[in-house]
């Protein structure tokens, strides 16, 4: 289907994924593209948890029937929104250069997650982001808080919670970044696995399209991305599983990954860290996830 006239990039409508759209787009300097807008589940289904109508892959199912059916040639994603394993046909072919991965705490009613009242409410769809905040702060309320990071801020401003979390990434990519009143250190709070990071999807079978990709590609990111989600792997992590991970890698090359698990109500927190070569990120990855899979007993996510 490459050989079609205009390249077609595949995309969620919402603002921030229309704007990593835009940026894969700008990259593909050659030839004529054009956007193809795909409504996915995930974006349909606004009123209940990720966890409970089916997780991660509600961002994406749809959006991966159009490029194997051939109605598109690419696909853009936050990468932290891919499932674990990919459909089959289907290959991540490069991730651009990754944004800050961090979390940002956004609230009119303190300066700071550490000084927000007792009692008071947060808004989040992240059972990672829960699990962290409670395991912190054990005297704050946890309520799900769906919907587009333009709709979680009108809500916040409507005085539906007392405060979110979003993604320092998104916010940047949207210009929104000065709304942020804190933004949190990554021993505070571990951010999503791949968070930050954009990734370009085609079909396996592709070659022009891979190849077209691979010029595309930022090798450090995709280092510390391959690191963290073969650590998600070793865990089988889904939307239902509290997961963070976070690999950055120095100037000589050496890596470094903290991964957690957590029960979503913050009771129990359990982290390990690995540190070893970027050549070996996968192997270092998959060890910190099959560590804190031993450490955390069959039953724990059961809870």
């Amino acid at each position: 289907m490459t050989d079609s006239p205009t390249l077609r990039i595949g995309t969620r409508g919402s603002p921030l994924a229309l704007a990593q759209a835009h940026e894969v787009q700008g990259l593909l300097a050659t030839g004529a593209t054009e956007l193809v807008v795909i409504k996915t589940t995930g974006d349909k289904v606004q009123d209940r948890p990720l966890a409970d109508i089916g997780g991660k892959g509600l961002f994406s199912k749809e959006i991966d029937e159009a490029l194997l059916e051939g109605r598109i040639d690419l696909a853009v994603h936050s990468m932290k929104d891919l499932e674990t394993w990919l459909a089959g046909g289907i290959v991540v072919a490069a991730v651009l250069e990754r944004e800050d991965p961090r979390d940002v705490f956004i609230s009119e009613k303190a300066d700071s997650l550490d000084t927000l009242p007792a009692g008071s409410l947060v808004g989040t769809s992240s059972l990672r982001r829960q699990a962290q905040i409670l395991g912190r702060r054990p005297d704050l309320r946890v309520e799900a808080f769906r919907g587009n990071v333009q709709t979680r801020l009108r809500k916040l401003e409507a005085g539906e919670v007392d405060a979110t979390l979003l993604a320092l990434a998104g916010l940047r990519r949207l210009g929104l970044a000065d709304v942020a009143t804190e933004i949190l250190a990554t021993d505070v709070m571990l951010p999503a696995v791949a968070q930050g990071a954009i990734g370009i999807t085609c079909r396996d079978d592709d070659d022009r399209m891979r190849e077209r990709l691979a010029a595309l590609n930022h090798p450090r990111t995709w280092d510390r991305i391959t690191a963290e989600r073969a650590m998600l792997a070793a865990l089988d992590g889904s939307c239902r599983t509290p997961i963070g991970g976070l690999a950055e890698i120095d100037d000589h090359g050496a890596l470094t990954l903290r991964a957690l698990i957590a029960k979503a109500d913050g009771t129990e927190i359990i982290g390990t860290t690995r540190n070893g070569a970027a050549a070996d990120a996968e192997a270092l990855g998959r060890d910190a996830g099959e560590e804190l899979r031993k450490r955390s007993g069959p039953g724990f996510f059961e809870d």
